[in-house]
């Protein structure tokens, strides 16, 4: 039997891990509160909560290494680990830091990478004042918990202070709103040994009807019109955050540009949605060059093939015969019972050129209409 790899989560990021690891000879263990977790097609399933001790030691025993699919492993649980002396990649200091925004945002500005304004806020009249300084618009968003949109009220004057508390309370971060002109995020692999590889520079837009909230919908790679100056700002941003973390393995970080400025809005320690083009689209993917990270093998090539784009699949799965209809579409359905707002799959669809892109991407727009 091979290495054994031990994944704390069991959603679609830990099944196509596994999917990448399975050609390599490696075997995966996953631990997930639900019975039903889609992973489980790819090994054993410890059916437990993320933070319970017996389940952490159940699921990492023999493993070589352990990582995560979700920063909402509670790091405490991965530290654990760690100090039985498990090999737990990336390391929980990568958890702690992205799990509570003031910290994450505070890392940035330590590091010199430019943030929007923000404030941390821990009472009515805090948010008050904060509003005084930042301004209007901006986001109230909870300090722990949140993903997709949700956890965050929008204030678009200051009349607004009394219902967002209410929603929100306490503790919070109030985010001055950037009119930013696209969102990108830079995905980045980090080696044991210290050594960097960025991918292209990657375009997402989100959704924002029908109750899918902040979902992202579709991420293009490359992202048009990146300038080399840009794509090097990118790529200074993930190597001085990883450094700065110790990191081992695939990190994301998502960015608004503004002109020819990258604002850094939040890192995922984590393999990453806006990634998942990787799969056909890159020389190596983003889950098989996190395994190379972790077990400390030589990283692969984070060159892109040509141009894709990656749809993902909100709330119900299309069609397959329309799907694989289009040239250089590829579908991945990940086993999960439909329901609204609920990634189920997504669709990356590959061409050499972006006109060609074009012209498949748009016999695919029912995916962004369904």
């Amino acid at each position: 039997m091979g290495e054994v790899v031990a994944v704390l989560g069991g959603g679609q990021l830990g099944r196509m891990l596994g999917l990448a690891g399975v050609p390599l000879g490696l075997s995966f263990r996953f631990l997930d509160p639900s019975p039903e977790a889609p992973a489980q097609a790819l090994g054993p399933l410890v059916v437990g909560a993320l933070g319970d001790e017996a389940a952490l030691r159940d699921v990492a025993r023999g493993a070589t290494a352990v990582t995560y699919e979700w920063e909402g492993v509670p790091a405490e649980g991965a530290r654990a680990l760690e100090q039985l002396g498990y090999a737990v990649r990336p390391g929980p200091n990568a958890l702690e830091v992205a799990q509570d925004r003031l910290g994450e945002k505070e890392t940035f500005r330590r590091l010199g990478i430019p943030v929007p304004a923000f404030a941390a806020v821990d009472t009515r009249d805090e948010l008050a004042r904060a509003l005084d300084d930042i301004g209007t618009p901006a986001v109230l968003k909870t300090r722990r918990g949140g993903y997709d949109g949700k956890g965050q009220v929008m204030l678009h004057r200051a009349s607004a202070v009394e219902a967002a508390w209410a929603e929100l309370g306490a503790p919070a971060v109030l985010e001055q709103m950037v009119r930013f002109d696209r969102e990108l995020s830079v995905l980045a692999v980090r080696s044991l040994a210290g050594e960097t590889r960025c991918y292209p520079l990657v375009e997402n837009r989100h959704a924002a009807e029908r109750g899918t909230g902040g979902i992202l919908r579709a991420s293009r790679a490359p992202a048009p019109a990146v300038t080399p100056a840009l794509q090097a700002a990118g790529e200074a941003i993930a190597g001085r955050l990883l450094d700065d973390l110790g990191y081992v393995g695939v990190l994301a970080i998502e960015l608004f540009q503004v002109g020819d400025e990258l604002l850094a809005n939040e890192f995922a320690p984590r393999v990453h949605n806006s990634g998942h083009w990787t799969i056909e689209g890159a020389e190596t993917s983003q889950f098989e060059n996190h395994l190379r990270a972790m077990l400390g093998r030589p990283l692969g090539s984070t060159n892109a093939r040509g141009h894709s784009v990656m749809l993902n699949c909100i709330g119900a799965m299309p069609d397959i015969d329309r799907v694989l209809a289009v040239p250089g579409a590829h579908l991945h359905d990940y086993g999960k019972t439909p329901r609204e707002g609920r990634k189920l799959g997504h669709v990356t669809v590959t061409a050499a050129t972006a006109e060609e892109l074009d012209d498949r991407v748009a016999r695919l727009e029912f995916l962004v209409d369904a």
